[in-house]
């Protein structure tokens, strides 16, 4: 349990998961805003709060958006992110 990064009580969220939300609030990004590429999320997400490299966080971005893997989808996704079937993301 020490090696896994486990959900906050307050709000559900893993540490990286609310690292890129705050990414992308600092990008202005909302259910209303034009459409940002991943590559742009990541970078900032790696850039300003993730020090541990990028790895991580774009595979955690396509489970944020994936109803199949969230009880609430944090992220309104636009193109391939994978299928139920284990198809992986582009």
């Amino acid at each position: 349990i020490v090696s896994r990064a486990l959900p906050d009580v307050r709000d559900g969220l893993k540490p990286s998961q609310r690292r890129i939300l705050v990414a992308m609030n600092d990008l202005n990004l909302s259910p209303g805003s034009s459409r940002v590429k991943c590559a742009k999320i990541s970078g900032d997400t790696s850039g300003n709060y993730h020090p541990h490299g990028e790895s991580v966080i774009y595979p955690t971005l396509v489970r944020m958006a994936q109803e199949w893997n969230m009880r609430h989808v944090l992220v309104d996704k636009q193109g391939n992110f994978g299928s139920i079937a284990g198809l992986p993301a582009a």
